[in-house]
């Protein structure tokens, strides 16, 4: 029963990510979700008791996944400013994944407080992981850098989704070149 249960779960979460993905958080119903999954919409109350729990839980399954290839690609990368290069470009790599999208998503929505608690916590890990580097390369507040170095990915992160009249490679190397010289160019 219980691998029933956990199975269900994870087709929901599965269903909801689909739905994210292709029509934002206005596709996230939970008739939508009973449609995708072939479970009754009473049914779905059973594993979730509202549209933000089944956000929260996909933050909770989904980021820590993103957040590990992040640091992947930041580990094979030999200097600071090669882990800064690689937290840029794989995150903007994993725009065209159906969990990134569903999270960029969930980011958009109204959640209620606990939501988007979560979401901060977890965007605050990311933004952890390349203090570290900023901090080698002689920034005074690399905290502080970091911070805005994620604002400059989420930027681009945006201007991907929107389908700019940019390509995403281009996009991705502007974002890496501001981060690391700035606006010099």
């Amino acid at each position: 029963m219980a691998e029933h249960r956990s199975m269900q779960r994870a087709a929901l979460l599965d269903a909801a990510r689909s739905l994210l993905s292709e029509g934002g958080t206005e596709a996230l119903t939970f008739p939508a979700l009973a449609e995708r999954t072939g479970l009754a919409r009473s049914s779905v109350y059973e594993y979730f008791r509202s549209r933000a729990a089944v956000v929260e839980e996909l933050c909770e399954v989904d980021f820590p996944v993103w957040a590990a290839e992040v640091a992947a690609a930041m580990e094979r990368a030999e200097s600071a400013e090669g882990k800064v290069e690689a937290y840029v470009r794989r995150q903007l790599a994993l725009v065209g994944d159906r969990r990134h999208r569903a999270v960029v998503a969930i980011s958009a929505s109204e959640l209620d407080a606990g939501a988007r608690e979560k979401i901060r916590a977890a965007h605050g890990g990311l933004v952890a992981m390349i203090v570290e580097a900023l901090g080698e390369m002689g920034h005074e507040q690399p905290r502080l850098a970091a911070m805005l170095l994620q604002g400059t990915v989420d930027a681009a992160v945006r201007r991907i989704e929107l389908g700019a009249a940019e390509d995403p490679e281009v996009i991705t190397d502007a974002a890496v070149g501001m981060v690391l010289r700035g606006v010099k160019g």
